[in-house]
């Protein structure tokens, strides 16, 4: 369990201690909190990962438990509201063209750390990461029982391959373990918590929410999408950076398979789980709109979180490695 950074995660992590049904202690009001602060980001973060592989030495009953889920409902109505304000508001079409386009002179982390990153940062970079990279596919399955026809199809068939089309040893948060290994870092899950940064824990956060709520399919269709279209150049150049770093082959490979893996994706995922799903629910095309501005969103806090501190010599991380 990672050390509290503040009320509302030493409340949730008191309370985890316990056994289920012990009344757990609200010292502030969620609604009162930094929506993308340390405190509240760790306290959501715990409170979904009782939905994906559990928190080591914490009663499983906790993942049901009607405090619990109250609590957890009061940050993520806290974090979902900031979102909705501060995300950029527009059409399907206009959110798809901005994630689509590639600048002729890209910036960003992936720039940065292909032309002049260090061996320090990429490995910060992949603890960051890590919170989101070893479980990255797990909250889109959650979306398949919501979907239909040709949606439910194309869902099934990229989650295929970021499955390792089935083999276990090509599953790509697998990929991304032996990533983490070639750079001299742990590989079990949550392992670096208690380090990654309030921008990285929302970046997890606002999948898991997407992926919880059936309200939300639409914004999670949108959130897939974003990564799937995004994700191809910014592999090309993070693979780059691994081969002049030397990080390693695994380190290499976790990105070149995502340089041609995810062209394919990003056309299965635009013409048919998108297609699909608005041919079949029109009314859900706002919602796909904003998971994609959403992502654009989080994921733009994070890089410039990274940025400004490698750039002032400083870790990105909340504690060190």
């Amino acid at each position: 369990m990672p050390p509290a950074r503040g009320p509302l995660s030493a409340s949730v992590i008191s309370a985890l201690g316990t056994a289920p049904g012990t009344p757990i202690r609200q010292p502030v009001e969620a609604e009162d909190a930094d929506p993308y602060g340390d405190d509240l980001q760790l306290a959501l973060y715990l409170c979904y990962e009782l939905h994906y592989q559990g928190l080591v030495g914490v009663d499983d009953g906790w993942e049901w438990d009607p405090g619990l889920l109250a609590v957890g409902g009061a940050l993520e109505r806290r974090f979902l509201a900031a979102l909705r304000r501060d995300a950029p508001q527009g059409d399907l079409s206009t959110a798809l063209r901005d994630v689509t386009v590639e600048p002729v002179h890209p910036e960003g982390v992936s720039e940065y750390l292909r032309v002049k990153g260090e061996l320090w940062q990429m490995r910060e970079y992949a603890a960051q990461r890590s919170l989101y990279h070893l479980k990255e596919a797990d909250p889109h399955l959650w979306v398949v029982p919501r979907l239909r026809g040709r949606a439910k199809a194309a869902m099934v068939a990229v989650e295929y391959d970021e499955f390792g089309a089935g083999r276990a040893d090509r599953i790509h948060a697998r990929l991304f373990a032996g990533l983490m290994a070639d750079l001299g870092l742990e590989t079990a899950c949550n392992r670096y918590l208690g380090a990654g940064s309030a921008p990285s824990l929302a970046v997890v956060n606002m999948m898991s929410l997407f992926g919880l709520h059936r309200r939300l399919r639409g914004s999670l269709v949108g959130h897939f999408a974003a990564v799937e279209i995004t994700s191809s150049p910014g592999s090309r150049r993070l693979a780059q950076a691994m081969e002049r770093l030397e990080a390693g082959p695994a380190a290499e490979h976790f990105y070149t398979e995502h340089v041609e893996a995810d062209a394919v994706h990003e056309q299965l995922v635009r013409q048919e789980v998108i297609a699909g799903l608005l041919q079949d629910e029109p009314e859900l095309e706002e919602d796909v709109a904003f998971g994609i501005t959403a992502t654009a969103f989080v994921e733009d806090r994070l890089s410039e979180h990274l940025l400004a501190n490698w750039e002032a010599g400083r870790s990105s991380l909340y504690a060190p490695l």
